[in-house]
């Protein structure tokens, strides 16, 4: 068992899942500042002797060794985006609905509580479980803590199912599409806005780039049974100096979300079709990752939860595990269209449902 601070207060993991939630988003933990929440987990963790605990940075493995036939991999991670106002947590009703409000709630720490609150309680459950905590999510892909896990030691993140707690509304959403961002260049010649003749404005010239990307259906995509939303979308533009300058250089900063039936190079060879003739640079790319449904552990996952997966429209971290050959869905509380909002709120049935579907499942999985 991994050492913490003997003045890191300890969670109770013997309350509610919704107060553990609480617990948890009550201790600040924005990226890059998750030793403290790391501590105080692996504290409350200490009695836990059915668990082999391993830490790597801020980033925890909790695993059971059981001899099972087959292993399951839990994920969630720790940190959230910049606070503002939003912590302490606190209880609301809005329309007859209870919700936990503060920062973190839904982006992910019910999901995680309910991830902590069932390691600790689950010693014999029907597969080895292997739990995971982890840092730098909200941040750079180079930090992200389940990447530096998946690199040094990929032997912990090795199993014959996933679930990655992101917010699902508690029904599971299958693989994630891919993402991946260009910077496309035009260039001109500098002269004064008086003479503009005697320049070339590379501003104007972006004009048949924007043509295409008002002009561009997006497609919908089936894959093994989901249907993916595809999105094609200038997200910024630059360009220009000074205000009697013509602009010798300017820039449309484009995302690409596609579907997981593209791998990432071949939706960088379709980016490079559309804009050809143009200077593109990529910026940021992560393949997609297919459903995973048709996995028999995910079969009964789904039987066990109830309910009609859905495809997850944006990145989630699910597309490591497919990397690795590992079939992951995403499932947690919380509504993803209120993750990193101002009013983050997650409504406290979510939360006690998807303890009961995961705790359900976790003590009769069976392919």
């Amino acid at each position: 068992m991994p050492t913490v601070n003997a003045t890191v207060p300890v969670l109770d993991l013997t309350a509610s899942s919704i107060d553990l939630t609480r617990q948890l988003c009550d201790i600040e933990s924005v990226s890059g500042d998750e030793a403290t929440i790391a501590d105080a987990m692996i504290a409350s963790l200490a009695g836990a002797g059915h668990l082999e605990i391993i830490r790597d940075g801020d980033a925890i493995v909790a695993r059971t060794n059981l001899g099972r036939d087959k292993r399951v991999v839990i994920a969630g991670h720790i940190d959230t985006v910049p606070i503002n106002n939003n912590v302490p947590t606190r209880y609301e009703t809005i329309d007859g609905v209870e919700y936990l409000w503060g920062r973190g709630t839904v982006d992910m720490k019910a999901g995680v509580a309910v991830q902590l609150k069932l390691a600790a309680e689950l010693v014999d459950p029907a597969v080895d479980v292997t739990w995971i905590w982890y840092d730098h999510e909200e941040v750079s892909e180079s930090l992200n803590g389940l990447g530096r896990l998946a690199r040094t030691r990929p032997d912990l993140l090795a199993g014959d199912f996933a679930i990655l707690g992101e917010p699902t509304n508690s029904e599971i959403e299958g693989g994630c599409n891919g993402n991946v961002r260009v910077e496309v260049r035009t260039f001109g010649l500098r002269s004064h806005s008086a003479r503009s003749w005697v320049g070339h404005n590379a501003v104007h010239d972006l004009a048949p780039i924007l043509d295409t990307l008002a002009s561009y259906v997006a497609r919908e995509v089936e894959v093994d049974g989901l249907v993916y939303r595809e999105g094609l979308n200038a997200v910024g533009i630059s360009g220009g100096i000074a205000g009697n300058v013509i602009p010798d250089e300017a820039m449309v900063h484009i995302n690409y979300r596609f579907a997981p039936s593209r791998s990432a190079e071949e939706a960088v060879a379709h980016l490079r079709e559309l804009f050809d003739g143009y200077d593109l640079t990529v910026v940021d790319l992560a393949a997609g990752a297919r459903p995973g449904l048709d996995a028999p552990l995910a079969q009964h996952f789904l039987a066990a939860v109830g309910g009609e997966a859905r495809p997850k429209y944006g990145w989630t971290d699910v597309a490591r595990f497919s990397a690795l050959g590992t079939p992951a869905v995403n499932y947690g509380p919380g509504d993803p269209l209120k993750a990193h909002a101002d009013d983050e709120r997650v409504a406290l049935e979510q939360i006690t449902s998807c303890e009961t579907g995961l705790r359900t499942w976790l003590s009769d999985a069976t392919a």
